[in-house]
C-alpha cells in the first residue's frame, strides 16, 4: 500500500486559520457507507443523527501549553522546546530545535529563568531528554511561560487560548488538541444526554507524532509514536452497555478510535486500564468497536486520513474529500467535520 494513494490536492486557503465564533457552527459533511451518499448540514445537527441509546465516546485530554521558548544559559543561544512526553517528575521527553545546541549537560532557561532545563541524555529520533527546575507547581509555572503548541500549518495567531480546547477538556498531557472534539458545546452535549445518548469519557494524550509525515512509500513500514491513554470502568461500562443492546458506539475523533480498538477485544466489548498505545490503522483493518466517527478533515498522506479511509473506504472518502473541497469545506484543526456511520 502506497503513500501517494492517501494524497489530495488542497487550495491553501481552504486551511481554517482561526475557529469559528460558536462551536457548533461549523460544517458537517455526513457520510453513509451503506448508500454511499453525501449530505450537507451544520455541526448541530448532528443531534438528528444520534439515537437514544448510543454511546458516544469522548477524549478529555486538555493541550498543555507545551512549546516553551528560551535561549542556552552562558551563550544566550536561542533554543525552542515541545515537551512530548512526561517520563517522571520532572522528567520529560521533549522535541527541540536547533538539536545541536542541546547535549547532555546543556542548560538552558525559558521565562526570564522561571523554568529551567538541564538535558540528560539523547533519546530516539534526536528527542532530548530532559529534566526542569523551578520553584512552585510545575503546572502553574508551565501556564506562565509555555506557548500552546499550534500545529505548523496554522500561522496565525491564537488570541484565546480555550478555542484550541474541548469543552469537556479535564486531563493535561496533550501536545495537540482531539480536534473533532472542537465542534461540541456544552449545551449540544446537554442536549444529545437529554435524548438518551450516552457520554463516556476515555483519555488519549496526543503526541506530535500526529502531525509528522509518513516518510516511507510502503506505509506498511511506517512506526507510530506511543500515546498514553486511559478508559475508566465506568466509561467501560457504558460502551459495553451499548454494545450488548446492539446500539452504536460513536468516536469523537481518531484519537477515541485509537482507543476504543487497542482495548476491545474480538467481539468489539473494551477493558478498562491505561497504558500506551501505538496502534496503526490503515485500510484492511477490520473494526472491533466503533459504528461510527466523527472527524475533521485531515492532512494529505497522514495517518489520520488512512485511519478514516480504513473506515469508510478509501475511494468513498476520497470522493467525499474532493466534494468537500469543491464546496469549500475548512480543513484541518480549526475546521469543519465529517460524521461516517
Amino acid at each position: 500500500m502506497n503513500l501517494k494513494d492517501f494524497w489530495y490536492p488542497l487550495p491553501k486557503e481552504l486551511i481554517a486559520q482561526h475557529p469559528l465564533e460558536r462551536r457548533d457552527q461549523s460544517r458537517l459533511l455526513v457520510l453513509d457507507r451503506e448508500k454511499q451518499t453525501m449530505t450537507h448540514r451544520v455541526f448541530r445537527d448532528i443531534q438528528e443523527y444520534l439515537r437514544k441509546g448510543d454511546c458516544l465516546v469522548i477524549n478529555n485530554t486538555r493541550v498543555i501549553p507545551a512549546r516553551l521558548l528560551g535561549e542556552k544559559e552562558g551563550t544566550g543561544g536561542k533554543i525552542e522546546f515541545v515537551l512530548l512526553k512526561r517520563l517522571e517528575n520532572d522528567v520529560w521527553e521533549v522535541i527541540l530545535k536547533p538539536g545541536r545546541r542541546a547535549k547532555p549537560g546543556s542548560r538552558f532557561a525559558f521565562g526570564d529563568g522561571r523554568l529551567r532545563a538541564e538535558i540528560l541524555r539523547i533519546a530516539d529520533e534526536g528527542n532530548r531528554i530532559v529534566r526542569f527546575y523551578y520553584d512552585g507547581v510545575f503546572e502553574e509555572v508551565l501556564d506562565q511561560v509555555g506557548i500552546m503548541p499550534l500545529p505548523p500549518y496554522i500561522t496565525e495567531n491564537l488570541e484565546d487560548r480555550e478555542r484550541y480546547q474541548t469543552v469537556y477538556s479535564k486531563v493535561d498531557g496533550s501536545a495537540a488538541a482531539p480536534t473533532a472534539g472542537l465542534h461540541f458545546t456544552e449545551e449540544l452535549l446537554e442536549l444529545l444526554k437529554a435524548r438518551g445518548v450516552e457520554v463516556a469519557e476515555v483519555t488519549l494524550h496526543v503526541g506530535l507524532g500526529t502531525f509528522r509525515p509518513v516518510k516511507v512509500e510502503n506505509i506498511l513500514e511506517h512506526h507510530m509514536h506511543k500515546e498514553f491513554y486511559s478508559v475508566s470502568e465506568k466509561a467501560a461500562e457504558m460502551i459495553n452497555r451499548a454494545r450488548e443492546s446492539h446500539n452504536r458506539v460513536i468516536a469523537v475523533g481518531t484519537t477515541s478510535v485509537r482507543v476504543l480498538e487497542t482495548v476491545a477485544d474480538d467481539r468489539g466489548m473494551v477493558s478498562p486500564g491505561q497504558g500506551e498505545t501505538d496502534i496503526f490503522i490503515y485500510p484492511g483493518y477490520k473494526f472491533k468497536a466503533v459504528d461510527a466517527l466523527i472527524t475533521n478533515f485531515h492532512l494529505p498522506e497522514s495517518t489520520l486520513m488512512m485511519l478514516v479511509c480504513a473506515f469508510a473506504g478509501r475511494d468513498f472518502i476520497m470522493r467525499a474529500y474532493q466534494e468537500a473541497i469543491e464546496q469549500k469545506y475548512r480543513f484541518f484543526s480549526f475546521g469543519d467535520a465529517m460524521f461516517v456511520y
